[in-house]
């Protein structure tokens, strides 16, 4: 065998996700299950753990933007890697979710920790002081495109900013779940036998 994608699908028994896990043994596939589950709930722990612990005592102004930028340059690079992991995983679909397991809460804890510190420069940038929980739950309410009105931007610094978010949601919602899941559906250990015709 040559190492090419196409005499390596050619010459394999037809593979999918779920044939994969379904040859494995009962235990097998809990643990391979588990084992996502685990770094997945261990990413969001982690990501949580930090945002809560992180300094965030500085001024808003251009170096908060500018780490903004760099951040969603960050996130962006890690879903490019995400997608190369996706391509080559055994399960490619367990290695999904764990990718936005990871960009999900890098993206909107990014977003939380530059409302505190917009708050924190401009106590009326909002109409309420925002804790950082607040933050976290005003950014999730705007990804989610929900918005109660309980939290309101007010300022128009933070009304920009807050703009930025939903169209950065849109290409994190649209876009990279677009783009993930079709490294799901092309990765070679996703594919079934090639079909007839």
């Amino acid at each position: 065998m040559d190492g090419h994608p196409l005499a390596r699908r050619t010459s394999a028994p037809p593979s999918s996700e779920g044939g994969e896990l379904a040859a494995l043994s009962r235990r097998q596939q809990q643990r391979a299950v588990a084992r996502a589950l685990a770094r997945t709930l261990g990413t969001v722990t982690v990501c949580v753990a930090v945002y809560f612990t992180l300094p965030l005592d500085r001024a808003f102004g251009w170096r908060t933007l500018a780490a903004l930028v760099t951040g969603l340059l960050v996130v962006a690079l890690l879903v490019a890697w995400q997608v190369h992991a996706i391509l080559g995983a055994r399960f490619p679909a367990l290695r999904a979710i764990e990718g936005l397991a990871l960009t999900a809460p890098l993206f909107v804890l990014l977003f939380a920790a530059v409302y505190v510190l917009l708050d924190q420069s401009d106590p009326g940038a909002f109409s309420q002081p925002l804790s950082r929980f607040d933050a976290l739950y005003f950014t999730v309410t705007v990804l989610a495109t929900v918005g109660f009105g309980d939290i309101v931007a007010v300022s128009e610094v933070a009304r920009v900013v807050v703009t930025a978010q939903m169209i950065a949601d849109l290409l994190l919602v649209g876009l990279v779940l677009k783009v993930v899941l079709d490294a799901v559906r092309r990765s070679p250990n996703r594919r079934g036998a090639p079909e007839a015709g």
